[in-house]
């Protein structure tokens, strides 16, 4: 191990078979990339020789140290980020697919990268699930309930705004990679503007030239992709909508998302993976529900 910080763990499945294992790497350090990642240290999947090998990833964050002998605590926002690089990295330890090109996240449609991630932070919005984790650090009692609401209720803060905001990010990609041609190359700033005057709510300033920081687009590999982070915002919603109607820890609902989803990678389209766990297209009610723009119907 690179850092007396880090820690390795393995990870067993109900009959004391070893599934995986993953490094964790929690905290800043000079000399440390920033960020916070899932990366593979291993691919799963069966070797030329038969034998299967397990899958092993590095999960790093750059949460504060602890001080002293105080134990490091973490915000809300840090425990999101959390539960996000740990559901890539069950999607990536959890994997039965056999060929490497397509076990874990390998080979998953761009559409669905983002789906295992964005699909374990809704847990961190629940009482139920909050309740085995996060206590006081001196008397070890749960989040007090008034806490607990105004929590929830951060959650739907300016969410209209920043859904606006998304929208305007994945148009404005989609139309540079579609519209894009050797001899009419259009005006990548001239396209921003144009697609703020569609979509934007709040338009900044003139002199503003966001395009030139879109990492994301131009050297973060999302290219014509931007999109997939709303679309898996929609997926994980309308998955996490069925362990609401069955029970938010209820043991067979986890086993099918682990079955249908996490152990499948990119053995099968997305679609078929997501009817085959929720039996049916995903919704996009579901988003709207948890944004708290619409009421659950039932339908």
């Amino acid at each position: 191990i690179w850092h007396p910080d880090v820690q390795f763990y393995e990870i067993f499945d109900e009959n004391k078979q070893l599934r995986a294992g993953f490094y964790l790497d929690l905290y800043a350090r000079p000399h440390k990339r920033g960020g916070a990642w899932m990366a593979a240290a291993r691919q799963g999947g069966r070797k030329a020789n038969g034998v299967w090998q397990t899958p092993i990833a590095f999960l790093t964050c750059n949460f504060s140290p602890p001080v002293g002998d105080k134990p490091a605590l973490l915000t809300h926002s840090e425990v999101e980020t959390l539960f996000h690089e740990f559901g890539h990295g069950l999607h990536h330890m959890l994997t039965r697919v056999e060929t490497f090109g397509v076990s874990g996240i390998n080979g998953v449609e761009w559409d669905a990268v983002e789906l295992s991630s964005q699909f374990l932070e809704n847990w961190c919005w629940e009482r139920e699930s909050l309740n085995l984790f996060a206590r006081h650090v001196e008397n070890n009692e749960p989040l007090p309930e008034s806490l607990f609401n105004k929590l929830k209720q951060s959650r739907l803060f300016n969410v209209g705004l920043d859904l606006v905001r998304q929208m305007e990010f994945s148009r404005f990609d989609l139309r540079l990679h579609s519209e894009y041609e050797p001899n009419n190359k259009p005006d990548i700033q001239t396209t921003l503007e144009q697609t703020r005057a569609e979509i934007a709510v709040v338009k900044p300033p003139a002199y503003n030239r966001f395009a030139h920081g879109f990492a994301h687009i131009f050297a973060g590999g999302y290219a014509a992709g931007y999109y997939s982070y709303k679309w898996a915002e929609v997926l994980s919603a309308d998955a996490f909508a069925r362990f609401q109607e069955e029970g938010l820890l209820n043991e067979q609902t986890g086993r099918a998302f682990r079955e249908h989803i996490l152990e499948r990678g990119g053995s099968r389209p997305a679609m078929d993976l997501f009817i085959a766990f929720r039996g049916k297209k995903p919704d996009p009610k579901a988003l709207l529900r948890q944004y708290g723009f619409i009421e659950y119907t039932g339908d």
